[in-house]
């Protein structure tokens, strides 16, 4: 039997999340390694770094599927192509590393993300912190907090979970302004349209990663603009804001459909043109 070949990042994470795809799937699979324009820390500020590359390697035919981190996955996806199976979603909250909780942290604390949406919903709730960039794959970053380069930094409990992280302490962010990326949490198996890997897919987190990237669609939003959405239990639930934390809309709704027309009401278009002007 010829092994399927499932492209993939390098990266720790991504390596990680792939073995578990492929040890499932019930066939031979060889795992092909790609390199990434965001591994070559180019193209920052397009989702399409990420993938770009291993989506060129699937329409080109040189693997048969790959395995992203959904959050990651560009609306547009490549010609003829497809997210044809998510599998279980792991959880998908932002943590604080460092600190006990955000009220814990002291007064002008220096927090580390590179997240336009994780600063604009921690100014929200606590506009005196120190936000400051910090970029890096989660070993990078843990090995920064313990340096003192900041005081505290958020990570995706999902990243952790998944690397075998128990040695790192956390505490979920929690609160009605932390909503998650649209699909943190969210494996996304993509592939030629059509295919089915139907081992992995989990029907309830597909349901959800299609509604999170249909209010993304109708939003506008980009990865220049602090948007979360998460759906769970027949509810999605929406964030937008300015990067500054200044202004924010949140809102939920019974469906993809209904929450985007009631946050386009509320006036989310133009708040997400002046966070992508900003």
């Amino acid at each position: 039997m010829t092994a399927l070949r499932l492209g993939t990042r390098g990266s720790a994470l991504a390596l990680a999340q792939a073995r578990w795809v492929a040890e499932r799937l019930g066939e031979p699979v060889e795992i092909v390694e790609i390199t990434t324009a965001g591994d070559r820390r180019a193209g920052v500020g397009d989702k399409s770094r990420w993938t770009g590359a291993i989506e060129q390697a699937l329409t080109a035919g040189d693997i048969d599927l790959a395995v992203h981190s959904a959050k990651d996955v560009p609306g547009e996806l490549a010609p003829g192509t497809a997210i044809v199976a998510v599998p279980p979603r792991e959880d998908p909250r932002d943590v604080l590393v460092g600190a006990e909780s955000l009220t814990a942290l002291p007064e002008r604390a220096r927090v580390g993300t590179s997240a336009l949406r994780r600063r604009a919903q921690l100014l929200a709730v606590r506009p005196d912190l120190d936000v400051v960039e910090l970029r890096g794959n989660v070993d990078t970053r843990l090995r920064k907090l313990a340096a003192g380069e900041v005081d505290a930094l958020v990570l995706a409990a999902a990243g952790l979970r998944r690397l075998g992280r128990d040695d790192v302490t956390y505490a979920a962010l929690e609160g009605d302004v932390f909503v998650p990326a649209p699909g943190q949490g969210c494996l996304a198996v993509q592939s030629h349209a059509g295919r089915r890997f139907g081992a992995v897919c989990d029907t309830d987190a597909l349901a959800a990663l299609e509604a999170e990237r249909a209010v993304v669609a109708r939003l506008g939003a980009s990865c220049h603009t602090p948007v979360g959405i998460h759906a769970a239990g027949g509810v999605v639930r929406a964030f937008a804001g300015l990067p500054d934390g200044s202004e924010w809309l949140i809102d939920e709704a019974p469906g993809a459909d209904a929450l985007a027309e009631r946050m386009l009401v509320a006036g989310a278009a133009d708040l997400l043109a002046r966070a992508e002007a900003a």
